[in-house]
């Protein structure tokens, strides 16, 4: 089974398991309409990671090629919408995969109405509701996936602890931003919670439980699963600056508009003079940086020697992850294909 074929698999469960829904939303009013429609152009996008490490974590551990495998790794995409949804609300963001966020897509509509009333608190309602039904569905598709009772009730401590420290590492992500104190440490903290575990650990962990692992198989996922998640954040924050937004799917720069104290930053402030330090924390968070404030800062990053330090962690994770992958005690064709993700991870074009 090739890593290709099994995200178009993916992709059909999704879209089987909406328009299964679809029916009793119109049914409701068709009102709901956009709301449909806003969520078919976001699960249009995204690598599918989260579903591939579930289904590869599930045959890592002895277990079969099957449709109900593919099914409750789907899910994790309908969990992973609800956290974008969400989050793209509390980081203000304009974009996300090359189109308006949810908010600012039911923003416009507002606006486009002519309806009384702000925009703005309009759209960022809807798209709570939106994430909230997303969430709520990643659990439903879950059970109705067609995996036994007992596979299910093995995975069900994973998933609700996945769900548990998502929404603990968006927290801590947020008060590290309240708080301006940009360590790498504590910085690293909120990359393993909001990060490493939700997208690679805790998949890697949910497919092995389904098919009933033995321990050993799970300790050997989390040798791998966690540097290689971490490694994956690491990237995704220098891609968050330095990124090509043909690639990324948002505005270059992002990253500093929203003001994220990322370990990139982190490392930036441990290695530069005072002076760059003070334009570095002036003007992270500025909604209005332009092309040009955001080049000054990719400077300042890049000068001091934050984006070498950045990369060669990202270098030192990845390869800690291939050192535990190679010992773990997986079958031959998940070893391989957990090998070949954890480059499509890390890639500097992700």
């Amino acid at each position: 089974m090739s890593t290709s074929r099994i995200r178009k698999e993916v992709d059909e469960a999704l879209l089987a398991y909406v328009d299964r829904q679809r029916p009793g939303l119109l049914g409701i009013s068709p009102d709901l309409v956009p709301l449909l429609s806003a969520l078919d152009a976001l699960l249009g996008g995204g690598k599918r990671l989260r579903p591939l490490f579930c289904y590869w974590g599930w045959r890592g551990a002895g277990g079969e090629d099957a449709p109900e495998i593919v099914n409750a790794a789907a899910s994790l995409e309908l969990l992973q919408a609800s956290a974008l949804i969400h989050d793209d609300v509390m980081d203000s963001s304009d974009t996300r995969r090359g189109q308006p966020s949810v908010h600012r897509r039911f923003e416009a509509m507002h606006r486009e109405h002519g309806w009384p009333g702000a925009a703005a608190p309009f759209g960022e309602g809807t798209a709570i509701l939106l994430g909230d039904l997303c969430l709520a569905w990643s659990g439903e598709m879950y059970e109705s996936s067609g995996l036994g009772d007992g596979a299910l009730r093995r995975g069900r401590a994973v998933y609700d602890l996945m769900r548990t420290e998502v929404m603990c590492g968006q927290y801590l992500d947020m008060l590290e931003g309240a708080r301006g104190s940009g360590t790498v440490g504590s910085a690293l903290r909120v990359v393993e919670y909001k990060s490493a575990k939700y997208t690679i650990e805790r998949p890697l962990h949910l497919g092995a439980a389904l098919a009933g692992a033995a321990p050993e198989v799970s300790e050997a996922l989390t040798a791998y699963g966690l540097p290689l998640g971490i490694a994956f954040q690491l990237r995704d924050d220098v891609l968050g600056v330095f990124g090509d937004p043909a690639e990324t799917g948002k505005p270059a720069g992002d990253d500093l508009r929203e003001g994220k104290r990322t370990v990139l930053v982190a490392l930036t402030l441990e290695r530069v003079a005072e002076a760059g330090a003070g334009v570095l924390r002036r003007r992270l968070g500025d909604p209005d940086l332009d092309d040009a404030g955001v080049d000054e800062l990719r400077g300042i990053i890049e000068e001091s020697g934050g984006l070498a330090a950045c990369e060669e962690m990202i270098e030192r994770y990845t390869r800690r992850a291939a050192e535990a992958l190679e010992a773990a005690p997986i079958t031959g064709e998940a070893r391989i294909a957990l090998s070949d993700l954890a480059v499509a991870a890390t890639s500097r074009l992700s």
